[in-house]
């Protein structure tokens, strides 16, 4: 009865948004660089990278593993392509800026964060966003 009543008290904080195996818990992420221009970079490729600042025990990890996305005025686009490693490049005819988004990938659970994230990084997950733009 003992080892079920420690089990209820502990399981909330094992499950708790944002976990991760043996890192402890993930406060924040940040993209670098947080602005860009694609003409400034070879090949019109940017190569962003996340880092994540976790807390109990304090530490940075960098690259942080994370999933990429892009978005233009909060609505998802394929006009700018970013791989599971971070790096974006503007299609043909790409214009203006969008924004370049990490999310933290997965709790210690193995399962998503925090299911209620958008198509554009919003919701519980904890989100680094950088502003790329194209010509």
């Amino acid at each position: 009865m003992l080892s079920l009543l420690a089990l209820a008290l502990v399981a909330p904080f094992t499950l708790s948004c944002g976990a991760s195996q043996g890192q402890g818990e993930l406060q924040s992420l940040t993209l670098s660089p947080a602005t860009a221009d694609a003409q400034a970079y070879p090949d019109g490729q940017v190569q962003f990278t996340a880092t994540g600042y976790y807390v109990n025990p304090s530490h940075t990890v960098t690259p942080s593993p994370a999933t990429w996305g892009v978005c233009q005025q909060n609505v998802p686009t394929t006009a700018v392509s970013v791989t599971k490693g971070g790096m974006a490049q503007c299609s043909s005819g790409a214009a203006g800026t969008y924004s370049v988004f990490a999310t933290d990938p997965v709790s210690s659970v193995g399962v998503y964060s925090c299911p209620a994230t958008n198509a554009c990084g919003g919701g519980c997950t904890i989100v680094g966003t950088a502003q790329l733009t194209c010509p």
